[in-house]
């Protein structure tokens, strides 16, 4: 069952302040996943996050774009069948795990 994609209007602004060469492959990525978002404990192409530096980020997947340096983490709304995108940022650190946090509050 393919889910419906919704972004933050945080991750719309990520997207919009990356350049059209980086913006065709995380689209596919997203869309790809958009198939099944679900973590892959459920059988899904997620990867949970958990616990980063000690911020609680259980409910959150993330998707690695590793030759553009990219991570989207995303929250999967099961009964609406959402994937909502949260950050789509730089691999740097735990930045993106930091940015996520914080809009997640």
């Amino acid at each position: 069952m393919r889910y419906k994609i919704e972004y933050t209007n945080e991750a719309a602004d990520d997207m919009r302040s990356l350049n059209k060469s980086q913006q065709i492959p995380i689209r596919a990525a997203i869309a790809k996943v958009a198939e099944n978002p679900l973590p892959r404990s459920d059988g899904g192409y997620g990867e949970p996050l958990g616990n980063k530096r000690g911020k609680n980020l259980t409910g959150l997947c993330k998707i690695k774009l590793l030759k553009l340096g990219i991570r989207v983490v995303y929250r999967v709304i099961r009964e609406s069948a959402i994937m909502k995108i949260i950050v789509i940022a730089a691999r740097a650190d735990y930045e993106v795990y930091d940015m996520a946090y914080e809009r997640t509050k």
